[in-house]
This record gives C-alpha cells, structure tokens and sequence, in this order.
C-alpha cells in the first residue's frame, strides 16, 4: 500500500471512548498510513493527546509503539475508577450515611450517580475536590503532549460565560485544555484557563456541547483533505424512546451529536457546489469524510455507561474498535486520499448510508 496521510476527528463519550482505542491500536498497525491531525472532543480529546504525545516522541515503528503505550496506560488508568472503586471514590467527594454505603454497592453505580448529580454540585466537595483526570494525564509514559512536534493537536471546550467553541492547539493543548475538553458540569468543577483572545480568565465545561468532534479546524490549506471520523454516539436508533431513561439517553446522543451533524451539513453544502464547478477560483477546500463505527454496538449501550468505565466495558470497546477499523481498512482503505467513503447526502436525509 503506497504512504497515505489523514486527518482524524475523535468524538467524545465517556467510557464509550475506550471505542476509539481499539480503533487507534489497529490504525497503528499500519506503516503506510499517517496521522497529519487530531481534533478530539472529551475522551475523543484524551485519546488524541495520548497518540499525539506517542507519535512526537519517536519517529516510525517507535512512535507508533509510544502511542499504543500511552493509549493502554491511558484506558488501564481510567478504568482504575471503576466498579466499587469508583463509588468508594465517589463516596469520599459526596459524603452518606455508612449504613447507605452497601446499598448503593447493591444498586446500579451508574443509576446511583445520576440521582446524586441532580442534588450535589462538583462546587459541594469543598477542598476535598480533586479532578481524577488529572494525575492519569500525568500518568502516561509519554506525557508531553504540548509540543509542535508530530501531529497537529486540536482539543475542542465550551466557554461556560459565552456558550461558545474553544479549540485549543500547538502549545495551548495542556493537561487544563484537555481536562476541560472533558469537564462533565455535573462531575467536574470548570476548568479554569487564561484565555489571551478575551483577556480574561474563563472557564470551560465539555467541549460535547458546542463541537463533538470540531472539524473546522481540520480544514486548513497545509493539511490533508481526508478527515476519518471515529463515531462514538450512535447516529440512528430504530426504536422509540419510552421510558424516561430511553428518552434521556436519546437526547444525550441527539445533544452530542448536533454540532458535528450541522458541520456535515456544511461540508455537504460546499461539495454541492464543488460539483457544480461553482467554487473556480475561491481557494475552499473540499473535504473527503470517512468514518470508522459501530452502531450495532452503540445501540446495545445507552448514555448511562458512558459514565462507568468498568475494565469490562473498556475491553468490549477496545475489541469492537479494532474490528470496526479493521473493516473500514479491508473495505476503504484505497478510498483514503482519493474519495469519500461516506454517503453523506443518504445520511443527512436519514438514510444512515455510511460506506
């Protein structure tokens, strides 16, 4: 297979991200194939800064065998804070009776944790708080991810004050700019962040609400046209919502899924007029979109496990992404640098045609 270079846009999803792991470890697999750019969202932001700091560490083979290190460190440190571990963790930020301990252990962790959010704030932890994020950042074996060496970094968060998009790249993209790319508003205190474009402090929650993942950053003129999209939240669900934590998931994933669809409208648009020769001399650049999912998979899970990254779940993940990647390779990979892989007018109508 002759060199071929990509862009690639990682959503966010919680413990669902571990999807986008395997995707990354088989994608590693190949020699011929090279990453230009990341834009990550949330754990899509976690899992870009882990293959980023990997592939500008070493040059080759040995880049690729860092980025799989920091990935497996990356979803073995995260996956520390699950099961019991993770409700004795949460224990120790949401103080209860100890008589209530073993009865929330009986229950669903994850059941457990929704109801908590909706009467505890991050900000009720008082100086006990401590972003768990944090130290697996530092963690990795391979931590410099704040660096212009390797690929381009663009990790993606919401300004909470203006509701707006925040990408940050090249030496913005520190451990803050990833954790706050993953700031879950119901778990997570805002990351806080000088901000040199308004000249003032400013905090930041999920990037999820605003781009999931960003793309417009990878539109520019020095990087390659084709942007591979590794889907985490499912894009179609047959069946309709009926009970309150169907209709909540669908709309987490309908939430999480708005940004990038009106971005793929747009790229919808500009290949419109691309076909009918209506951009001669305009200097756009015309995108050539795959992506690389597993709706089957998606449509087994719901919102609720996002939040409980049982080592269980995480490997299930990690396989299914490695399988999805490694179909998309075996049915696409000449498409790469040539032409879409995706049916993106089928699946802006609803046909869901990907491929």
């Amino acid at each position: 297979m002759q060199d071929k270079t990509i862009n690639l846009a990682l959503q966010g999803g919680g413990a669902h991200g571990a999807f986008a792991w395997g995707v990354l470890d088989r994608l590693l697999d190949e020699s011929w194939l090279h990453v230009a750019a990341i834009s990550g969202t949330s754990a899509g932001a976690l899992n870009g800064a882990a293959l980023k700091a990997g592939l500008s560490r070493h040059a080759g083979a040995a880049g690729r065998r860092a980025a799989r290190e920091n990935l497996d460190c990356l979803w073995r440190e995260v996956g520390q804070l699950s099961d019991n571990r993770m409700v004795r963790w949460l224990h120790s930020l949401m103080p209860i009776p100890r008589g209530m301990h073993r009865l929330t252990e009986m229950f669903s962790p994850a059941a457990w944790l929704d109801g908590l959010s909706r009467v505890f704030s991050p900000y009720d932890y008082g100086p006990f708080y401590v972003n768990p994020l944090g130290p697996v950042l530092r963690e990795l074996p391979y931590p410099n991810f704040t660096n212009e060496r390797g690929p381009q970094l663009f990790v993606t968060a919401t300004n909470v004050r203006s509701g707006r998009i925040r990408v940050f790249t090249d030496l913005a993209v520190t451990p803050d700019a990833v954790m706050a790319s993953a700031c879950l508003p119901t778990l997570f205190r805002a990351v806080e962040i000088a901000d040199p474009d308004t000249g003032r402090v400013e905090a930041f929650w999920d990037g999820g609400f605003t781009g999931n993942p960003a793309l417009f950053p990878l539109y520019r003129p020095d990087l390659p046209c084709d942007i591979v999209i590794v889907n985490i939240n499912p894009l179609m669900r047959e069946g309709l919502p009926k009970s309150p934590m169907e209709i909540s998931d669908r709309v987490n994933e309908v939430s999480f899924n708005s940004a990038l669809m009106a971005e793929l409208r747009s790229i919808n648009f500009v290949k419109k007029l691309h076909g009918e020769a209506r951009l001669h001399n305009r200097g756009m650049k015309v995108p050539l979109l795959h992506m690389i999912l597993d709706d089957v998979l998606m449509n087994d899970l719901n919102a609720r496990s996002k939040m409980m990254p049982a080592p269980g779940l995480l490997a299930r993940m990690k396989t299914a992404g490695q399988a999805a990647a490694d179909g998309f390779l075996e049915a696409h990979a000449d498409a790469l640098n040539v032409q879409d892989s995706v049916d993106l007018p089928g699946l802006l109508l609803g046909s869901g045609v990907v491929g």
